[in-house]
């Protein structure tokens, strides 16, 4: 885990709200950099809020190694937003068909 990863995990988990933001914000310009940290702590984490930030920022990567899970995250009604904003910044032909398929049902 890098220095910067981990330091923006430690201000997203505290109690601040301002603290919490800045993490967010420190980490979202180098997410890209961060995709496999990011995706592992988001299947590790389970406070609802942190892990919706890291879906976001993990949709905001637009790295290919997060296709299958912005795919299986098209159905959940909370993450959906950030799903669909991370396929279409992919815009890969499986992301295109993923979009469709999703439309279509």
């Amino acid at each position: 885990m890098t220095k910067r990863f981990a330091e923006a995990m430690r201000l997203m988990r505290r109690r601040d709200p301002q603290l919490r933001e800045d993490g967010f914000w420190a980490l979202k310009p180098h997410a890209a950099e961060h995709v496999d940290e990011l995706i592992e702590a988001f299947h590790a984490e389970q406070d609802h809020g942190l892990r919706a930030w890291l879906f976001e920022l993990i949709a905001e990567a637009r790295d290919p190694k997060a296709l299958p899970l912005l795919v299986r995250h098209l159905a959940n009604e909370e993450l959906r937003m950030y799903a669909v904003h991370g396929l279409k910044a992919l815009n890969t032909k499986e992301a295109r068909t993923a979009l469709y398929r999703d439309r279509a049902n």
